[in-house]
């Protein structure tokens, strides 16, 4: 992978997880309005918690393992 794609693939996974982290607030403000009775709400959350975790680990492991800076 060149530089100009290691640089797309960066901003692709900050836009991913900047769009994740709007979700996750949103879907957090919807559970307490419901006084957390969203089975749905808490799943989607759930997931959503796991993807944005999975994404802040490969970013945080850039600098040592050198995937894309």
């Amino acid at each position: 992978m060149n530089d100009e794609e290691k640089g797309k693939h960066f901003l692709k996974m900050i836009d991913e997880q900047n769009n994740l982290q709007w979700s996750i607030v949103a879907k957090l403000t919807s559970l307490i309005a419901s006084k957390w009775q969203s089975e749905d709400l808490m799943n989607d959350l759930e997931e959503q918690v796991k993807q944005h975790t999975t994404i802040t680990k490969e970013l945080n492991s850039l600098d040592e393992n050198n995937s894309i800076l």
